[in-house]
């Protein structure tokens, strides 16, 4: 199967929609020719399912000054990388009328075929998950975010050979290095193998990144990535 092909396929899912939820129909994604990262938010919102475009409105706009500061231009990134989600449709706004609805754990499982056949086919060199929904993925549920942002992740070539869809951390190095160089990590590390850096959810609702103390470990999350950007030539 290529890429074009899983994507006719989730154009033609309704797979939500038939079990019951009220989502609007529509995935949401985007790919350039040949990427080399892909970066998994949590939902679309509703300006994202109505033009078709990950992180369209203002959470894209922190998102993408985010990854300026690693390097990355908005334009390059949209053109050359991968851009989905844990499930791909707008699941519709949160009962109490603040912000969009937290997709379900069943909403999750049902689309969650999509993303691994999404990583099989990517086959990513770097991964980067944005927000707690993605990056539960991952990461323990239990840990606090300030455990996982200013945290670099690396899977070694041999855990991709075999299986391309890795998504727990068992044999996986775990790197926070004080001063955020990766560096000697990078020298020593070899190229076929992937990284992850999480990032969190740039939504202006979210006060979280807001704090002195976690804009140094986004900092230390952006220094590493543009690192890793310019050591393995992800531009």
């Amino acid at each position: 199967m290529t890429l074009a092909q899983l994507h006719a396929e989730l154009r033609a899912c309704r797979l939500c929609l038939e079990a019951g939820y009220e989502i609007a129909p529509g995935p949401v994604f985007s790919s350039g020719p040949v990427p080399q990262v892909m970066l998994i938010g949590q939902a679309p919102g509703v300006t994202e399912a109505e033009v078709k475009r990950p992180f369209n409105a203002g959470s894209g706009t922190r998102l993408f000054q985010w990854l300026a500061e690693a390097g990355w231009s908005e334009a390059e990134f949209r053109a050359k990388q991968y851009m989905t989600a844990v499930t791909k449709c707008f699941p519709g706004k949160a009962a109490n009328g603040k912000g969009d609805r937290v997709p379900s754990r069943a909403e999750q499982a049902l689309c969650r075929p999509y993303l691994e056949r999404e990583m099989a086919l990517v086959r990513p060199r770097l991964i980067i998950p944005v927000g707690g929904l993605a990056i539960k993925l991952f990461f323990p549920s239990k840990l606090r975010l300030d455990q996982v942002i200013g945290t670099a992740v690396y899977f070694p070539p041999d855990l991709l050979t075999d299986n391309p869809i890795r998504f727990h951390l068992k044999g996986a190095q775990q790197l926070r290095p004080d001063d955020a160089d990766l560096s000697p990590h990078l020298a020593r590390l070899e190229r076929n193998g992937r990284w992850l850096v999480p990032l969190p959810h740039p939504s202006g609702a979210s006060l979280w990144p807001n704090q002195p103390a976690n804009q140094q470990l986004i900092g230390r999350s952006l220094a590493m990535l543009n690192q890793i950007r310019q050591a393995w030539q992800l531009g």
